[in-house]
């Protein structure tokens, strides 16, 4: 899969894109990531590519003809090496919020083109004609679209087969299906105590079938403290047991055990 990137800041993706366990996505071409920078199609000796918003108000607004200029030609280049047309995505508050089935979808495709915007935003008239999806990471402003572009390839990449370690171990990630879409239950290593807290005795028992009912209990009681609504999300599709309810029923009854 490819993506391109539009953004005023190439050099923010350098570190990025060597760094860690999914560079090796990056190095081995599961994920191709192009750097592009709008200024390199604007006119003028200062490749100027924001003005000041019509009508008035702070801040600058990032204008739609180099940024026009430089998605036509991600097209072309693409087209020319036979690369399949892609959805172009906008970096926005206003956007769909990123989730773990959206990044499974992404994870899936072919990739995108990236824009990531800057100061105020960009030209109204650019979102109209080329956006075709926005993103949003969560309820909060960016000073721009690089940082939310990292982590969508970042979560894409780590889900490319060969990237991580142990293959399994996404399937282990919160939101996964394979935990019913639950959070992730706590986790330890060595030494046994640190600083007086000693690790759960159920974890060094050897009895695997204890310890997955312990990972599982764990997890409930964690989604059930942090994140409720995900809770009724796998009731309602039919992914909690009759176990399940009964512990979750106790923890209810018995809330000092959510601890």
């Amino acid at each position: 899969m490819r993506f391109d990137v539009i953004t005023l800041f190439p050099e923010l993706f350098a570190p990025f894109l060597v760094s860690g366990v999914t560079r090796r996505a990056y190095e081995t071409g599961l994920v191709e990531v192009k750097l592009w920078n709008p200024r390199d199609f604007a006119e003028g000796s200062y490749r100027r590519v924001d003005d000041r918003p019509f009508g008035g108000g702070p801040g600058m607004v990032m204008m739609a003809e180099p940024l026009a200029l430089c998605l036509e030609k991600i097209r072309d280049e693409r087209a020319a090496c036979g690369v399949a047309n892609v959805p172009t995505v906008l970096f926005s508050p206003i956007g769909e919020t990123l989730d773990h089935a959206g990044v499974e979808a992404w994870s899936a495709g072919s990739g995108a083109v990236l824009v990531c915007g800057r100061y105020e935003g960009l030209d109204q008239r650019f979102i109209a004609t080329y956006i075709d999806r926005q993103i949003s990471l969560g309820d909060f402003v960016l000073s721009g679209g690089e940082i939310a572009a990292m982590a969508l390839l970042d979560a894409v990449a780590r889900l490319q087969p060969g990237v991580l370690n142990d293959e399994g171990s996404h399937q282990l990630d919160s939101f996964n299906p394979a935990l019913d879409g639950l959070l992730d239950c706590p986790h330890y290593t060595r030494p046994e105590s640190w600083r007086g807290q000693p690790v759960p005795p159920i974890l060094l028992s050897g009895n695997h079938a204890q310890i997955e009912r312990w990972r599982r209990e764990e997890r409930l009681a964690l989604t059930q403290r942090q994140r409720p609504e995900l809770v009724q999300k796998a009731r309602v599709a039919g992914h909690l047991t009759a176990r399940d309810e009964a512990f979750l029923a106790d923890l209810f009854e018995n809330p000092e055990k959510d601890a």
